[in-house]
């Protein structure tokens, strides 16, 4: 079962059967038996078609959106080969050994954009890149109530030139993107679960790579169960969890460039650089 946010409110996908929601206004997201419950509506809600991209909005509402860092080794490989000129090449070597998995703050609501919507690349930045990654929905009490796609926008020249400037690599206006739509799931997503991003320009592939979670030393369980260590959060919270696909060191993106992260289960989340 699938939850797409619309202009309208909430959709709910059954086995290629479209339902309007009554819950339209905020507080979905945030229940306990968010699955149970939506399936509970279904037998009254009207059917309706299904929407397009241009109705989607970001599947969010009131949720902080966190992030997990260096769970793949490719992206600790990156992130030894950006920091090398800083002297700060196996810090992440460290991280990705290490008990205690990085995590941060990414965005707020008003800092996300939906699918069809521009990422926006630093204008400070010489080395942007999007990072693909499955992002878990967890509800209140840290249960994972759903995954879809998400897009960790990141400024590799700045996180690079010092550890301590990730805040500003990672958390600014539209550095995160999430949808199509919220894949609803009892636990976490199965290990053979694809992640692939395209990257189109002048629409030509210009970059393309896939993994699977198989590649990801992490469990989502593990991250999320860090995550609220000595934290609440009132109206749950979105996770994305790290990424194991990263363009080569030379590639940075250009205005207008198209991304596509494509997560099973959850479709293709497509978006340009702005």
């Amino acid at each position: 079962m699938k939850l797409y946010r619309t202009r309208a409110g909430w959709i709910a996908e059954n086995d290629g059967v479209y339902h309007a929601l009554s819950e339209q206004a905020g507080g979905l997201l945030r229940r306990d038996d968010l699955g149970s419950y939506v399936a509970s509506l279904l037998s009254s809600a009207p059917r309706v078609e299904a929407p397009a991209e241009a109705e989607l909005l970001a599947p969010i509402e009131s949720q902080e959106v966190w992030a997990a860092g260096v769970t793949y080794f490719r992206s600790r490989t990156a992130r030894m080969e950006e920091s090398k000129a800083a002297g700060g090449g196996d810090f992440y070597d460290r991280v990705y050994s290490a008990d205690r998995p990085e995590l941060f703050f990414k965005a707020t609501p008003n800092r996300v954009v939906g699918p069809g919507a521009a990422v926006k690349v630093r204008s400070d930045s010489r080395w942007s890149i999007p990072e693909p990654e499955l992002t878990l929905l967890v509800s209140p009490s840290g249960r994972i109530l759903g995954y879809t796609a998400g897009n960790d926008m990141s400024a590799r020249d700045i996180e690079g030139e010092n550890p301590l400037y990730l805040p500003q690599a990672k958390v600014y206006e539209r550095s995160c993107a999430l949808g199509p739509c919220i894949c609803l799931i009892d636990g976490a997503p199965a290990r053979h679960t694809r992640i692939k991003l395209e990257i189109l320009r002048g629409g030509a592939m210009s970059f393309e790579g896939e993994t699977t979670l198989e590649a990801m030393k992490r469990a989502p369980a593990e991250l999320v169960g860090y995550l609220f260590r000595e934290n609440i959060f009132p109206n749950g919270c979105f996770l994305l969890t790290g990424t194991g696909i990263v363009p080569p060191d030379d590639f940075t993106l250009a205005a207008g460039d198209r991304i596509r992260i494509t997560i099973d289960g959850v479709g293709t989340l497509e978006n340009y650089a702005g």
